[in-house]
């Protein structure tokens, strides 16, 4: 077996909790005791609700969260029409302000 193939395969083994060597006396006891202790201090139950922050942060929990809305793509197509618009005044309507073309 190839050191890569090796070293793929060692990720997926989880570590061991505790070596034989190092407890001494009976290593299944304290080995599950380690065990049991750990997920003893998980937290139990769903995870909390987050909370958005920020604009976008809000904007993206109001829109596309619980109950998605198409607004965001109206507030695209408006956005669109307002930098479109901008873009046509500076570069060509500016120029017919005061005077026909």
């Amino acid at each position: 077996m190839s050191f890569v193939t090796r070293r793929a395969l060692s990720t997926l083994i989880p570590p061991k909790v505790a070596s034989p060597k190092a407890i001494g006396g009976a290593p299944d006891a304290v080995a599950m005791k380690r065990v049991v202790s750990f997920y003893e201090k998980l937290p139990r139950g769903p995870a909390p609700e987050h909370k958005a922050q920020g604009f976008w942060g809000k904007y993206q929990a109001k829109h596309f969260g619980k109950n998605p809305t198409a607004k965001p793509i109206v507030h695209a197509i408006v956005g669109l029409l307002i930098v479109g618009y901008a873009q046509n005044y500076y570069f060509h309507l500016r120029h017919h302000k005061n005077n026909a073309h």
